[in-house]
């Protein structure tokens, strides 16, 4: 609701509370200007000899509306990313970085899945809540702790028992340092440039979450086959845009998919927008309506490059090629085509565009400070 800023703070707070324009955060903000207008007027005087009563009066209301909004908005995007920085362990973990690095590294030479795992990661993470690493967490028998990998929408995911591996080699060089949630950002970022993907410089300085999301995994992360509309507005949520989303999709370029969530696409009729050729390879790769999701029964992203972060998506998807819904409506919804259009014709641009999204999301809404904790094992919270 809009918020009116009268020249009389005192006032303004009373009028805010009786008539409820602001919210709480407004109304804390409003007491913080209410200090600081005096000594705004007294080192900056306006002055209004010749200007009419009425209109000194709006001037004034009008730079207060403006400042509290500014104040609003810089508060609640950039406080916790305002505290991530480059080289956040220099001090405390000098080697932290090159530790994962070199993980990640022999992982991916002896599992070469993982590099598509902590991209996953990266992404089912920070979706939910926060990028904190609540998605390492395991059950606890007392339930005081629920997984959220045990959600319907963390299908298919693997590998974490890696993650254990390269937080031990970290923990061996510097015990109680480095968070699981930058573990999770930065083997992420190793895991791109593996990946043939570009090279990211990525901030560092989370904290750990002390507690999962686990109830509110179905509502924050898109079904493979939601509509783009639903997945564009889950992304605006976090502050990602619609060209970022875009990009981000790229990812779907490695990895593969199971036939449990694609076959809805190929039975019991084809979907008219596939690629008649392309449907039939899919029926042969899940022949029956009804896999069994214990079954390594899937297709890959993409045939000709399928471990390498490329715009390859981009122009299979303009095929009509896609596996899941959102690809096909992600190459003709107006708001997107003309982005995938250029991620088809320009690697570099498609590259470009990914760095700055997985930024994005690599920096949604950190824990800092005193708001979490460091982890020993990212599958338990300290207190466990």
């Amino acid at each position: 609701m809009h918020c009116t800023a009268p020249p009389e703070p005192l006032f303004l707070l009373f009028q805010a509370i009786l008539i409820g324009f602001c919210t709480p955060t407004q109304l804390s903000i409003y007491i913080y200007i209410g200090f600081l207008i005096p000594l705004f007027h007294t080192q900056f005087p306006i002055d209004t000899t010749n200007t009419p009563t009425y209109m000194a009066s709006t001037i004034t209301i009008s730079n207060l509306s403006n400042i509290c909004l500014l104040l609003l908005l810089l508060l609640h995007f950039n406080f916790g990313k305002s505290q991530l920085e480059v080289n956040y362990y220099s001090r405390s973990c000098p080697k932290a970085e090159e530790i994962i690095k070199e993980q990640v590294t022999q992982l991916y030479n002896k599992h070469g899945n993982t590099a598509v795992s902590w991209v996953r990661n990266l992404f089912h993470d920070c979706m939910v809540k926060s990028c904190d690493a609540s998605l390492l967490l395991e059950t606890v028998r007392d339930g005081s702790v629920m997984s959220e990998q045990a959600s319907e929408r963390s299908f298919g995911m693997r590998n974490f028992k890696y993650v254990s591996t390269i937080k031990a080699a970290v923990e061996k060089e510097c015990p109680l340092t480095v968070s699981c949630a930058d573990i999770v950002a930065l083997s992420a970022r190793d895991a791109i440039a593996l990946l043939g993907g570009p090279s990211i410089e990525m901030k560092t300085g989370r904290k750990d979450s002390k507690g999962s999301y686990a109830r509110e995994v179905e509502e924050l992360i898109p079904n493979h086959n939601d509509s783009i509309s639903l997945v564009l507005s889950r992304f605006q949520a976090i502050g990602i845009d619609v060209e970022a989303t875009v990009a981000l999709l790229g990812a779907h370029s490695v990895g593969r998919v199971h036939c449990k969530n694609l076959v809805q696409r190929l039975y019991p009729t084809v979907d008219s927008t596939l690629d008649p050729a392309h449907a039939e390879y899919l029926k042969r790769r899940c022949p029956t309506p009804n896999p069994d999701p214990k079954a390594v029964l899937y297709s890959r992203n993409d045939l000709k490059t399928p471990m390498i972060i490329d715009n390859n998506y981009y122009k299979n998807i303009l095929e009509h090629k896609g596996l899941l819904t959102v690809d096909e409506e992600l190459a003709n919804d107006p708001r997107t085509a003309p982005y995938v259009q250029n991620m088809a014709n320009d690697n570099d641009y498609f590259h470009q565009h990914f760095s700055r999204a997985i930024l994005l999301l690599s920096q949604t809404n950190p824990l800092t400070g005193d708001q979490g904790e460091i982890r020993k094992d990212c599958r338990y919270l300290n207190a466990n």
